[in-house]
């Protein structure tokens, strides 16, 4: 039997994932491909290594910054949001 998808948002949007897919997974699913920008610069970033070693795919997750989506399992109804700079400018 295959598992139910279920929702997340992502900056407000509709994210279909299903169980067992990480934050960063559910989001190249859906076409996202960066999710952070750079303290300096700001340059876009998203998943690099996806195993958790490079820390470009760090997002806001549930209103906590520096979250690795590349490790973080989705759950129904997270809110990712774009993590800008260090996460702690705003």
């Amino acid at each position: 039997m295959k598992p139910a998808p279920f929702t997340l948002t992502f900056d407000g949007r509709p994210v279909t994932a299903v169980p067992g897919q990480s934050v960063a997974a559910a989001l190249w699913g859906a076409g996202i491909l960066a999710w952070r920008t750079t303290r300096h610069g700001g340059a876009p970033r998203g998943a690099f290594c996806g195993i958790g070693t490079c820390y470009d795919c760090l997002a806001t997750v549930n209103g906590r910054p520096n979250q690795r989506a590349c490790l973080l399992p989705a759950r129904p109804g997270d809110t990712v949001t774009t993590q800008e700079g260090t996460g702690h400018d705003r």
